[in-house]
């Protein structure tokens, strides 16, 4: 069957693709300037759609399990060798909520605790994500099934403030709707319940309670018989259901009798209404629902925490394949991949025939220049050519543009190599916090590149400030990246919140900054500036030609506003994506889309501006340095509008200080993607003026 549908979308190709790119072939003639490049762009396409349309009509595909992760062999107690154990550790997480942009740590809601001091190192990434992983109170054994076994009983008297305090921050939890992340085997603990579309959505996570509201006739989604309003019920009971995989079809070495590997973790959490903490039912179905000013004076609440375990061996399920019931779970997924890869074959081919018309017109216009040279009778300049002399002027804050192409350099080499990694499978899910470490790590790494860049451009300027050049190029960005997250920080700090960076690792950040990342800045710099200067295509001449009036098309500000369309067209769908894994607690793992979609974005970045560029220049407007990264730099505009349109369309958030802390992070984001797109955009045009100018005949 995946041959047929193999032959199939080759088929299709030879049809009806192949025709439209001969006839552009014929139309276009690959015999003037820019041919090879022509030639690569129209290869590259077909290539790219051939793809495309064979994985739209593809479905199955054979992958392989990248190294990083060991599979771990648990056993009986009684068969406990070097090779398998029997103890199952489950590690409990930070709590948060879409209704929040403040996690907290475990302990925080009074909630049965472990012996913390066993806890695992988190790497940078986790740190910074504000995720602290705890071991849990739930002793697990391999193939020993828990009845009903007790954790711990809490305890709150009314009008103590203590009692108060701790019951109060409960309840508040469970009213914004806080959702706990147990991890087993680095495997998510999860929640599956029902949709509307009579398929199982799986979580990973679970609410902590639930909280029926006075004025609302909705039950809790746990369970329809918690309907009571006005009143909190808490999940103080989970029954945990483990599947394993025994490992005898595999063909596994270090089996032996009932061995096995986990392959998933499932919870249901409930609310049971102890009566009496020394012997404790299960199978109870009376919950316990505690009333919105419980505990009144001198009332006494008790809360029980129990759990039930049991086991269930799944061969038809491999070690390899644990996270596929989790992924094909998630709703919408199959709709939103139909829509990219659609999305991404026409922007692929509205670039192409961009492309296309550009050196076209290009070609007409160098022919027609260099004939007018070559002619007898002199003609009068007119078009893009009338500039030369002026089209290389130093533009005015030439130090700012030269700092931002620095830092936007280095960002853009950190983002293409962190989504290399992340395709390969090295940045999974399954690797917790390597993603943002990548990225970090990366970021500080590409000093040199960012000095190397921001003293060519200076210097080709004029500049002779290497030394201002040089610190604002290694401080300014970094510094207002780690200004905005200090004050973020400084919030989350007040709020008594687990995604508050600690000191140590603020100092730890500082000294990336400060002995990596300053240093490699400084080298790259001096590799720069003791190279001679760009040398221009065309000289510049002393008096600054006037600029005619301008239509409304090519002025300035109605060229960059429309410069920011198509590059935005082209991402996002994949934003809602990756906002949904960020501020809704939804995990992302379309990393070789993503992958494409920045391909595509740094063609059209680039494609965009160069044509805008032309257009101006054709309007005797060789003010195009800064208007070269504003335009492709104007996408950052419509993300952060976007991000608005997310923020009051798919959050509940109410509280002041989750609004300010959604928008702090969101300028870190769009700040980021401004010095990205930016960039792009500047270099583009930067190559193109070069090379147009140094291919026409100038006295």
């Amino acid at each position: 069957l995946e041959s047929i549908y193999f032959s199939i979308s080759i088929n299709f190709l030879h049809i009806y693709i192949k025709p439209i790119i001969a006839y552009c072939s014929r139309l276009f003639q690959f015999q003037y300037f820019g041919s090879i490049i022509m030639k690569g762009i129209v290869l590259i396409l077909g290539r790219c759609i051939l793809i495309l349309v064979s994985l739209n009509l593809v479905n199955h595909t054979i992958a392989f399990y990248l190294p990083g992760l060991a599979p771990v062999n648990y056993c009986k107690k009684s068969d406990m060798s070097g090779s398998c154990k029997s103890e199952i550790t489950l590690y409990v997480n930070r709590l948060n909520t879409e209704e929040s942009v403040i996690p907290y740590e475990y302990h925080h809601f009074d909630f049965c605790t472990g012996n913390e001091l066993n806890s695992p190192v988190e790497n940078l990434g986790q740190v910074v994500f504000g995720e602290r992983i705890r071991p849990g109170p739930y002793h697990i054994e391999f193939l020993k099934d828990v009845k009903c076994d007790v954790v711990c009983t809490k305890n709150y008297t009314g009008e103590d403030p203590e009692s108060d305090r701790r019951i109060m921050i409960l309840k508040k939890g469970i009213s914004l709707n806080y959702q706990h992340h147990w991890i087993v085997d680095n495997m998510p603990v999860t929640w599956c319940y029902p949709l509307d579309n009579d398929k199982q959505y799986c979580s990973t996570g679970f609410p902590m309670g639930c909280f029926v509201r006075s004025d609302s006739d909705e039950a809790c989604l746990v369970n329809s018989n918690y309907n009571r309003r006005g009143f909190y019920y808490i999940f103080n009971h989970v029954d945990l259901h483990i599947t394993y995989h025994s490992g005898h079809s595999e063909g596994s070495v270090g089996f032996h009798g009932n061995d096995g590997r986990i392959i998933s973790v499932k919870v249901t959490p409930r609310s049971i209404n102890h009566l009496n903490p020394s012997k404790v039912d299960c199978d109870n179905t009376d919950p316990l629902a505690v009333k919105s000013n419980s505990p009144i004076r001198g009332e006494h609440l008790s809360v029980t925490y129990t759990y039930r375990v049991s086991f269930k061996m799944d061969n038809s399920v491999k070690w390899s394949s644990r996270w596929d019931y989790i992924l094909e779970s998630m709703p919408h997924t199959n709709i939103q991949w139909f829509s990219i890869l659609n999305s991404l074959i026409i922007v692929l081919f509205l670039s192409g025939m961009v492309a296309m018309i550009m050196l076209r017109t290009l070609h007409k216009d160098i022919a027609r220049y260099n004939q007018m040279d070559s002619g007898e009778d002199a003609q009068e300049e007119f078009g893009w050519k009338l500039v030369h002399g002026d089209v290389f002027r130093p533009p005015r804050r030439g130090m700012l543009l030269s700092i931002f192409l620095g830092s936007g350099v280095q960002v853009t080499f950190m983002a293409l190599i962190t989504l290399a990694f992340a395709c390969l499978g090295f940045l999974s899910p399954a690797n917790r916090g390597a993603l943002m470490t990548c990225s970090m790590v990366l970021f500080v790494s590409l000093g040199t590149p960012a000095g190397y860049v921001s003293s060519r451009i200076y210097k080709s300027f004029g500049g002779v400030k290497w030394k201002s050049n040089v610190i604002l190029t290694s401080t300014v960005c970094p510094g207002i990246v780690f200004g905005l997250f200090f004050v973020m920080n400084l919030v989350l700090w007040h709020e008594s919140s687990s995604g508050a960076v600690p000191f140590s690792t603020l100092i730890a950040l500082l000294g990336l900054w400060f002995g990596v990342s300053v240093p490699l800045t400084f080298v790259g710099a001096y590799l720069g500036f003791r190279k001679r200067a760009l040398e221009h295509p065309v000289r510049t001449n002393q008096i600054p030609r006037q600029i005619p009036d301008q239509s409304i098309y090519t002025q300035p500000i109605p060229g960059i506003i429309m410069g920011g369309v198509l590059p935005f067209g082209c991402i996002f769908i994949q934003l809602f994506f990756i906002l949904s894994s960020i501020w809704s607690n939804q995990m992302y793992y379309m990393f070789g889309f993503l992958f494409l979609v920045f391909l595509i974005l740094i063609i059209t970045c680039s494609e965009t501006t160069v044509l805008l560029c032309y257009f101006h220049l054709c309007a005797e407007d060789y003010h195009w340095w800064w208007r070269s990264f504003l335009t492709s730099g104007f996408t950052a505009v419509y993300l952060f509008i976007y991000c608005c349109h997310y923020f009051f369309t798919k959050l509940s958030i109410k509280d002041g200080a989750s609004m300010f802390l959604y928008f702090g992070y969101t300028c870190i984001m769009v700040f980021l993607f401004f010095l990205l797109t930016g960039t792009i955009g500047f270099m583009a045009c930067f190559f193109f003026i070069r090379k147009i100018y140094s291919v026409v005949k100038v006295d």
